[in-house]
């Protein structure tokens, strides 16, 4: 009998699950298109600094996770047909805006062109105004940006559990979270392109697009899967297996309602489970996003590869590569513990957590074997399986939500995360601007275990992104030693 239910058994949530891949691969294509034209296109005509740059990617941190506190709570309250709807309309908007950067520089500071802003010189009065007048116009840009990109995650894991049972969360997370590595993978590949043929105006309005298309299919796809005409009785009951373990005596385990119950903003706090997934969030974070926003110009600067060139291109390609293939199994780990070990979700996935917090340790090589071999595949490959150890972490960290929280607070732990993770790579992104403008003017001045100059400012970096894993899971696992799920 099982086995025909299985095989009469629909398969939706996979499809579902495709969509949250494609609007996740769209998020992190917007996110690449400034760090993917800064060095050749941005820098120059702006006349920014690495501190400048720093900044604008420190803001869109700080932003994203002052907004990212009340998105899960937005998608919570819309629901997620429309919560996502809204998130993703609004960050392509801002994705598109961009654009007009040049335009509204060269309004504001009376250049009255952009062409006018290449021609300014480089150190001159004007060329500070212009830099300063860019800079906001990007900030805003970039607020708009993660206004709606805050409700991307939020939205995407309430979805995953709501159609996936807790021993298929972190392989389905780890899936639609893929989507990150392969945006970073295609950008390099057609982003540059699009900036040198178009100009790097249309790379922004061009990606930015692609969020409009994605909302149509959302549109006339989702539904709640007890609503869904799409979901038959059988994949219904594989999606609500965990519910008679989790529901409240007394309440009927068939009900939607059962696990449907949210909990009051900062009543989340009270709680170590979402300590836990704060201190996961907040220290690992900004490790992503250095390596998302800084990889194209650490390349361009260290090894002379600019996102343009063949090199460049497949520097970044490589990275991501590795990112996509390994964060898929760091998924699937969990499951194998669960299926095969006989443990418990939370006990599979924090084991999985640990084994993965060790991979980022690579990127404590990738400058020594870059700069000492004066290759930058050896630091594109370390860097790759480092990234790589943050995307199998993240599919897992993201998963300890369903596994410990009822469904309808899913959202609003993940936004509470997600404000965390914002916060830590702000403090990342604006330290390594500064770090990499003070120790390119230091030169031999400035100096860290046997490197010099910027390429000091940039092992600095990489020391923290090596051990932050293993710091965040040793604090997750004194807050949360055992699975201890809420009740309300």
């Amino acid at each position: 009998m099982a086995d025909t239910q299985k095989k009469l058994m629909t398969n939706w949530r996979w499809w579902l699950c495709s969509l949250l891949f494609v609007a996740t691969t769209v998020n992190y294509l917007d996110r690449q298109v400034l760090s993917l034209t800064y060095e050749e296109f941005i820098k120059p005509e702006f006349h920014w600094t690495d501190a400048n740059y720093g900044t604008i990617t420190a803001f869109f941190s700080i932003f994203y996770a002052i907004v990212s506190l009340f998105a899960g709570k937005f998608v919570d309250w819309m629901g997620t047909k429309k919560g996502y709807l809204i998130a993703i309309g609004v960050w392509s908007a801002g994705a598109c805006l961009h654009a007009l950067c040049g335009w509204g520089t060269a309004q504001l500071t009376g250049l009255g062109s952009v062409e006018a802003l290449r021609a300014v010189e480089a150190g001159s009065g004007i060329a500070l105004t212009v830099s300063t007048m860019s800079v906001y116009l990007f900030l805003l840009c970039r607020g708009i940006l993660a206004l709606g990109e805050s409700g991307n995650f939020p939205a995407a894991i309430k979805v995953t559990a709501e159609y996936f049972p807790k021993k298929d969360r972190a392989f389905a997370t780890s899936i639609f979270n893929a989507g990150a590595s392969v945006g970073a993978l295609a950008a390099p590949l057609c982003i540059p392109p699009l900036a040198k043929a178009l100009g790097w105006e249309w790379a922004f309005v061009i990606i930015g697009a692609l969020g409009f298309i994605w909302m149509f299919f959302w549109a006339f796809m989702y539904d709640k899967p007890e609503k869904s005409p799409r979901v038959n009785e059988a994949e219904l009951a594989y999606i609500r297996q965990d519910d008679t373990s989790s529901v409240i005596p007394g309440e009927d385990p068939e009900s939607p309602s059962a696990d449907q119950k949210s909990i009051p903003l900062l009543q989340c706090f009270r709680y170590r489970q979402t300590w836990a997934f704060i201190t996961g969030k907040f220290f690992t974070d900004g490790v992503w996003w250095f390596f998302l926003f800084w990889a194209p110009s650490y390349f361009s600067n260290q090894f002379g590869a600019p996102a343009t060139s063949p090199l460049g291109q497949a520097l970044i390609f490589t990275l991501y590569a590795i990112v996509t293939v390994v964060s898929i199994i760091g998924g699937y780990l969990p499951r194998v513990f669960v299926d095969k070990k006989g443990m418990n979700p939370y006990a599979g996935r924090m084991l999985a957590m640990l084994i993965f917090a060790f991979f980022p340790i690579a990127a404590l090589f990738a400058q020594p074997l870059g700069i000492g071999l004066n290759s930058a595949w050896w630091p594109a490959i370390l860097i790759g399986l480092a990234a790589a150890g943050h995307q199998a972490w993240s599919a897992n960290l993201y998963s300890t939500i369903g596994d410990m929280f009822p469904k309808g607070a899913v959202a609003s732990i993940t936004g509470i995360g997600t404000m965390a993770g914002g916060l830590g790579s702000m403090i990342v992104q604006k330290v390594a601007g500064n770090l990499f403008t003070y120790a390119e003017e230091a030169g031999s001045a400035f100096t860290f275990l046997g490197f010099e100059g910027k390429p000091a400012g940039y092992f600095v970096i990489f020391c923290y992104c090596g051990i932050a894993y293993l710091l965040a899971w040793v604090i997750m696992k004194s807050l949360v030693p055992k699975y201890k799920p809420i009740v309300i």
